[in-house]
């Protein structure tokens, strides 16, 4: 018949609109900002840098070898490689900024970066009434503890942790190896 579609569809938004008074796990309305749902673990916004220990510029993971910088498809990362006096490289970003105004939470450069340096942020309220400095992230805005993307990200976080104390561990393996092989056998 004609239009049966329609009318199951009618009588489905009848039931869900009138059943929605009487339970009350189906009243979605909340009252923001005085309440708020809680924000999921996977809830992705804008980037920002993580540290390891208690010195946020010393225990940087970024090392700006620029990959996010590259392959940024809206090109709002800008990262300049801090140099000692002398002009070599130092492994550390000069200047990391993020124009977040630009920014469009793809989450590209957290799935480049090599170093796990970069990650996604949960903050969301970033309304503004000037549309250049306050949307344009510093290297010191965007500095955050590992114990903060713990917070955010729990399972995500023990991972990276895990995959990185692994890297450690091969690394130091490694260079006990090396060192044993080049000193000379006693015997």
């Amino acid at each position: 018949m004609l239009g049966t579609g329609i009318v199951n569809g009618m009588v489905q938004t009848a039931k869900n609109f009138l059943g929605s008074f009487h339970d009350a796990e189906r009243m979605v309305t909340v009252q923001y900002p005085e309440q708020r749902l809680p924000i999921k673990e996977n809830y992705r916004n804008f980037p920002f840098l993580v540290h390891d220990g208690n010195d946020p510029d010393a225990g940087l993971r970024c090392v700006a070898c620029k990959t996010c910088e590259t392959e940024c498809p809206a090109e709002c990362i800008f990262i300049e490689m801090l140099r000692d006096p002398a002009g070599k490289p130092a492994k550390r970003p000069k200047v990391f900024d993020i124009d977040i105004s630009v920014c469009m939470g793809c989450q590209i450069c957290v799935e480049v970066c090599p170093f796990d340096a970069i990650k996604m942020d949960q903050i969301f309220e970033i309304a503004t009434t000037d549309r250049f400095n306050p949307l344009l992230l510093k290297k010191e805005d965007l500095i955050k503890s590992n114990d903060y993307y713990h917070s955010l990200h729990p399972i995500e976080a023990s991972e990276v942790d895990a995959r990185l104390e692994a890297d450690r561990q091969k690394k130091l393996a490694a260079a006990a190896a090396k060192a044993k092989a080049a000193t000379p056998a006693a015997g």
